[in-house]
């Protein structure tokens, strides 16, 4: 699991590879994470949008940008969190992933909450 507090915005995330979605033989790796992202500042903030940076181990690179996260852009009160699961595919058995949530606080100031870059692995590949 990794974990990043970023003005008071605490990211968690805890990452599982989805073997019955995956095809390595293509080449294809399915991977899911969930995100824990938990205010434990002091002002209501929302999140407004996301930015990821997916490298699989060839190198290859992916940026995703948008508007908030899975259909929503959850506003968060103070001692509040916001749990959900999204996926990402990769070429390779091993990546990473990091990125950012731009976040607004109740008094209009614009932040970034980074994401430290955590690994997406298939079993047995890490120690």
């Amino acid at each position: 699991m990794a974990d990043s507090l970023q003005n008071n915005i605490k990211v968690d995330v805890e990452t599982r590879y989805i073997e019955e979605q995956s095809n390595p033989e293509q080449n294809y790796y399915v991977f899911a994470y969930t995100i824990t992202i938990q205010n434990q500042g002091q002002q209501t903030a929302q999140l407004l949008t996301r930015h990821w940076v997916i490298t699989d181990s060839n190198h290859k690179v992916q940026e995703v940008r948008g508007d908030g996260v899975v259909g929503e852009q959850p506003i968060l009160k103070p001692g509040e969190q916001f749990v959900y699961t999204s996926g990402t595919m990769l070429e390779t058995s091993v990546g990473t992933m990091k990125g950012s949530y731009q976040m607004e606080s109740a008094d209009g100031s614009k932040f970034d909450a980074t994401i430290e870059e955590f690994v997406l692995s298939t079993p047995r590949i890490l120690h």
